[in-house]
């Protein structure tokens, strides 16, 4: 007996939390892609992409204290930005005495505003959206079957994986082992090969017993599609990411 992933916040029921699946899949891919068509130069405009996040995730609850711990997952572009300014040719400037490249500095804000931007649509989405709820919402929009079964399976058994993954580290610890030290980084290895064979075989299974049940690789749909209003509120914040990318680029 499973239980479903959590993915963010507890279930609210504000308005965001409400839209259909596929609508905020749909706003969230459009205001990423208007972010990373904005030209880096335009500060103005950045500022304004994330006013329009800040009021989503005050309008669906969502706190800076869920947000923040999760925002490291950006930490490797971080690293590229900081190093960028002193790796890149071109005109220089001194700034404290160091002198840093101008295009390497413009290369810098760029992924790191446009990266932090992708992070933040990303968690809004995840937070608003339970899980089980995003296969359903890429069938909706036409996604090839194969990608929405596989969806359904990761986030069906990843929690399975993750707990069989804990038995097996308990296992070793009460057996006397200490996966902290070096030398017993073989052990580990070989851990993590087992648990990828009993997933394999697990997997193995589930599809015999799926097609013994008449499984045909598509995802049932349940209930209706988005109506028009939800569409036209739940786009409101894409339409505004894309009226800002234009508007810096008549102004570039």
């Amino acid at each position: 007996m499973t239980t479903a992933l959590p993915i963010g916040p507890a279930r609210a029921t504000t308005a965001v939390h409400r839209l259909p699946t596929e609508v905020k899949i749909v706003a969230a891919t459009t205001f990423v892609f208007a972010v990373v068509a904005t030209p880096r130069e335009a500060m103005w405009a950045f500022a304004l992409h994330f006013a329009v996040v800040a009021v989503i995730c005050v309008l669906a609850g969502i706190r800076c204290a869920w947000l923040a711990p999760r925002m490291s997952i950006e930490a490797p572009f971080v690293v590229l930005a900081v190093l960028l300014p002193f790796a890149e040719a071109g005109e220089r400037v001194g700034v404290l005495g160091v002198s840093l490249s101008v295009p390497g500095l413009y290369a810098a804000w760029g992924i790191l505003v446009k990266g932090t931007l992708g992070v933040l649509v990303s968690l809004v989405l995840a937070a608003t959206t339970p899980a089980q709820d995003l296969p359903a919402g890429l069938a909706r929009l036409r996604v090839p079957p194969l990608i929405t079964t596989v969806a359904v399976l990761m986030l069906r058994y990843l929690e399975l994986l993750a707990a069989e993954a804990n038995r097996m580290h308990r296992a070793r610890i009460s057996r006397g082992d200490d996966p902290r030290t070096l030398h017993r980084i073989g052990a580990t290895a070989r851990g993590i090969g087992g648990l990828f064979v009993r997933a394999y075989e697990r997997g193995e299974r589930v599809h015999l017993a799926m097609i013994s049940r008449g499984f045909t690789g598509a995802v049932p749909i349940f209930g209706p599609p988005a109506a028009a209003v939800a569409w036209a509120v739940g786009l409101l914040p894409a339409v505004a990411a894309g009226a800002v990318c234009a508007a810096a680029w008549v102004t570039a």
